[in-house]
């Protein structure tokens, strides 16, 4: 039997190919990721519900009681207030939290998981798959709680939330490739995962989450764009909030931006992996 983690093939087609024949191993993993990260804990998998919710409440608190800050766009014609802040502010949350759980955790998909690479012949290219299933399980049931609130706050969200997935595709693809690359990288370099954390924050902060793009001075509007969040958030908060159609013709760039970086990534993974056992 030939070991594919000595032979590995670099083709897109590949990847598509390992995916489709391994959907079952695929499910299996993202539902045991996402319940063993809450295994002994009292509350359990309601912890996806709680922690976005308690982040809400305190960003919320922090940027509009204390600091405050208004969008200064009214929705469905209702006055802004704390609760519309809170519903902005959230979809913010949702699209960092999720390349944020990407970046975090890839450095260490392979690090941790070193029984796969040395001791049985396992298909190494769906662990990043895995990771990004179960960063989007977890942005889904953050949406949800952003409906029930939409719903109790403010109304029936527009039939432009439809668009939602057509806007998440060119940035699940993006965190694809982000996600092959630092697997590869976790494994060579230890310190990648270290700086994981700061990047994120960064992402964080220079991005419109707490704030609308336009408050920025324009020559700084251009250095926001450059991140890869802002595009997204503010497309998110269109076919949400906004009740408007998505910039179809930026969702084309950026999917071809995106589809590169996941080619590039997904090719340096497929190339490096061989290595993988020799490191570890």
């Amino acid at each position: 039997m030939t070991d594919p983690n000595a032979l590995p093939n670099t083709s897109v087609l590949q990847f598509f190919k390992s995916v489709i024949k391994n959907r079952h191993l695929v499910n299996q993993m993202t539902k045991r990721d996402v319940v063993g990260r809450y295994r002994g804990s009292f509350i359990g998998i309601g912890w996806s519900f709680l922690h976005p919710l308690l982040m809400l409440a305190v960003f919320t608190f922090v940027f509009s009681a204390v600091f405050q800050m208004r969008w200064g766009v009214p929705i469905n014609g209702q006055e802004e207030g704390k609760g519309v802040f809170a519903i902005v502010l959230f979809i913010g949350l949702i699209i960092h939290s999720f390349l944020a759980e990407i970046l975090t955790r890839s450095p260490s998909l392979i690090v941790s998981n070193t029984n796969y690479v040395k001791k049985v012949i396992f298909p190494l290219e769906i662990m990043p798959w895995v990771s990004v299933l179960s960063a989007l399980i977890h942005a889904s049931i953050s949406i949800i709680v952003w409906l029930f609130a939409y719903l109790l706050l403010i109304g029936i969200p527009g039939w432009q939330v439809v668009f939602l997935p057509l806007v998440m595709i060119p940035l699940i693809t993006l965190a694809l490739g982000v996600a092959y690359l630092l697997a590869s990288l976790g494994v060579f370099m230890r310190d990648i995962g270290q700086t994981m954390g700061v990047i994120s924050s960064v992402l964080l902060f220079l991005s419109p989450v707490f704030f609308p793009l336009e408050r920025l001075p324009e020559q700084f509007q251009t250095y926001f764009l450059l991140n890869p969040l802002t595009f997204m958030i503010q497309q998110a908060r269109e076919v949400l909030i906004w009740k408007s159609l998505p910039d179809f013709y930026g969702l084309i760039i950026y999917m071809l931006v995106a589809s590169l970086v996941f080619l590039l990534g997904f090719t340096w993974f497929q190339k490096t992996r061989k290595g993988f056992a020799d490191v570890l």
